[in-house]
């Protein structure tokens, strides 16, 4: 905690300051203040400086308080509610969006943030002002920021009601306006028709002043920098320019940016989007365009695939017609695929339990027993196993009631689990990997890394079993070999930076992982320590998507945060090809059980088939 010199120092200087140094922020201007980055948990020393920077802010003549984003340090549901006790306090308007940590990892699938502030998104009229933000996920999965359609869609109404006349536009969300976000290009493309005025944004905890296209931006503090001052920042919008102060608490603000007012923009002109060439050797066929963001991974039959979208639309897509056979409406944004259980019937987890479907039609609904269902379950030789939040389960692949479920799970499960025999092996965001018993739920052994924090758990890795062994890949950039029969690890290799994204090769021979610096490196399943069989550049640059690495007829298949597929030859040892499918992240690469052909989905919305030629 802070000494407490620091807070008593604060507080005598607190009224002081702003009765007689801010004369600069408060003349004939709209007046922001803006908290970015706060990171708050319950009793840590954010949440005492926290409190601090409120009462400082409360005494300030401002026309709106701003948090953008990253309210908590993991996301967890008692973090936003201590959070939101502490902003209450606020005496001022109030407008918040959240940040890749309420948004990356959620215990509530983030709905919780909507339920204690009503929306993911705002719009606040100071007359002559218009403030708009929107959230910028990643969505349940580590990735770049992405603007979901339907909000983009929603920025273009409000826009359209709120500022048509010309009135002035000031945007603030966590990511700034620049390649963090994948489709920051459209986001633009809506800003540039309006008298947009600036943007303001948080996320990397630094100060930055940039242009995107011509608007003007700017990147502003945390509430705690790496050179130990605590504060926030204040955004000073007149007729004629926009000015950006720092804020350290207990000193006067000090200027760091200012701009002249634009009102007209010159429209960027971005290229537009290209369909790729099918490679020599495959068809690549874009099959589905959806008009929501789609998170999840894709399921098949022989006449269907199956995927849900972030309305919360459960779609049958006919393989053949190309024709939606069906589609089933939930309440929320959906992150688990659904799982086949056999041909035409499906289970669907999503916010508040287990969907059974039937040809189209519900024919049973499995309540959740406390979180939302994010995790992709598994159907495999009449067998069907789901992660769920705290907990893990068998279901009955014919209706889908419980068979068992272990409850000693301290977070939420979010990747498909393995299966081998009478071994079940799962993660979690609570740092262990878990082999539970298939017949009866019991554990087998546990493992960690011998980090303790969530943030490095193998939570959205899926487990590879072979040659009795279980490889993980981990957020902390390690592969690890661990021996299934009795938990106990037997090598973890750090030459490459590895990262939850892992596969192997049909003979069970060969495990592959690719890296964040975009290689996908081989290694011997069969060998008693670590080695290496051959290491691949596959034209990704920088790379971090949680997307699970398939081998298929002897291509090995990996997907990038950017939208490229990647193909190698592994018995060749070459990279065949890589394309780029779209804009934004890989959701999964997907067999279909009936064809040759695998799928992909991408988070803007867009199912690609990918079909060797013969």
């Amino acid at each position: 905690m802070f000494k407490s010199d620091f807070f008593s120092t604060v507080k005598k200087s607190l009224f002081l300051l702003a009765l007689t140094a801010l004369s600069s922020f408060t003349c004939g201007a709209q007046r922001i203040a803006v908290l970015s980055d706060i990171h708050v948990s319950p009793g840590s020393k954010s949440d005492s400086i926290l409190r601090v920077a409120v009462d400082e802010i409360n005494v300030l003549p401002c026309d709106l308080v701003v948090v953008s984003g990253d309210l908590t340090y993991e996301g967890l549901n008692s973090e936003l509610v201590n959070v939101k006790s502490i902003l209450d306090r606020i005496t001022h308007p109030l407008a918040l969006v959240p940040g890749n940590h309420e948004n990356n990892w959620s215990q509530s699938a983030a709905r919780d943030f909507i339920r204690l502030w009503g929306d993911d998104k705002f719009v606040v009229d100071l007359d002559s002002l218009v403030v708009v933000g929107l959230n910028c996920g990643p969505f349940l999965k580590m990735g770049d920021g992405f603007v979901r359609p339907e909000d983009l869609k929603w920025l273009e109404k409000t826009l359209a009601e709120k500022a048509s006349g010309g009135k002035h536009v000031l945007s603030v969300n966590h990511y700034p306006l620049l390649d963090d976000l994948d489709n920051w290009q459209q986001y633009l493309d809506i800003f540039q028709r309006y008298a947009v005025v600036g943007h303001i944004n948080g996320h990397h905890h630094s100060w930055k002043q940039y242009r995107s296209g011509d608007i003007d931006a700017a990147m502003v503090r945390a509430l705690t920098m790496k050179d130990g001052t605590s504060g926030y920042s204040l955004v000073n919008v007149t007729a004629d320019s926009v000015s950006v102060f720092e804020k350290v608490i207990g000193r006067e603000p000090q200027l760091k940016y200012s701009w002249p007012v634009t009102t007209v923009h010159k429209l960027a002109d971005f290229e537009a989007f290209v369909e790729p060439q099918s490679p020599d050797g495959f068809t690549i066929s874009k099959i589905w365009t959806d008009s929501a963001a789609v998170f999840t991974r894709v399921s098949a039959d022989c006449d269907n695939i199956y995927f849900g979208n972030s309305l919360g639309q459960i779609t049958a897509l006919d393989k053949d017609r190309l024709q939606v056979s069906w589609q089933v409406p939930v309440t929320e944004s959906l992150f688990s695929r659904p799982v086949v259980l056999r041909s035409g019937l499906i289970a669907a987890p999503c916010e508040d339990g287990i969907l059974i479907i039937d040809n189209g039609n519900v024919v049973a609904r499995h309540p959740s027993a406390s979180g939302p269902y994010v995790a992709d379950g598994l159907c495999a030789d009449s067998i069907y196993v789901q992660g769920a939040f705290r907990r893990f389960e068998r279901r009955d692949p014919d209706d889908g009631h419980l068979i068992w479920s272990y409850d000693s799970v301290f977070n939420y499960c979010q990747a498909a689990p393995a299966v081998d025999g009478d071994n079940v092996v799962f993660g979690a965001w609570d740092s262990y990997l878990r082999c539970l018993s298939l017949r009866d739920g019991s554990l087998r052994w546990i493992w960690n890394s011998g980090i303790n924090s969530n943030f490095y758990s193998p939570g959205n890795v899926v487990p590879v079993i072979t040659n009795g062994r279980v490889y993980v890949v981990t957020p902390d950039n390690r592969l690890t070999a661990i021996e299934l029969s009795s938990g106990l690890q037997l090598w973890r290799d750090k030459s490459h930076r590895y990262r939850e994204s892992i596969g192997v090769s049909a003979d069970g021979s060969r495990v592959y992982a690719k890296t964040m610096d975009g290689e996908m490196v081989a290694v011997d399943a069969a060998a008693p320590d670590f080695r290496e069989l051959w290491t691949i550049d596959m034209a990704m640059g920088y790379e971090f998507a949680p997307c699970l690495v398939v081998e298929r007829d002897g291509i090995v298949y990996a997907g990038s945060r950017r939208g490229q597929l990647a193909a190698i030859d592994a018995r060749a040892q070459r990279l065949l090809w890589t394309v780029k499918l779209g804009i934004s992240q890989i959701n999964g690469i997907d067999i279909d059980p009936c064809s040759p052909d695998i799928y992909v989905s991408l988070v803007e919305g867009k199912i690609y088939r990918i079909s060797p030629r013969r």
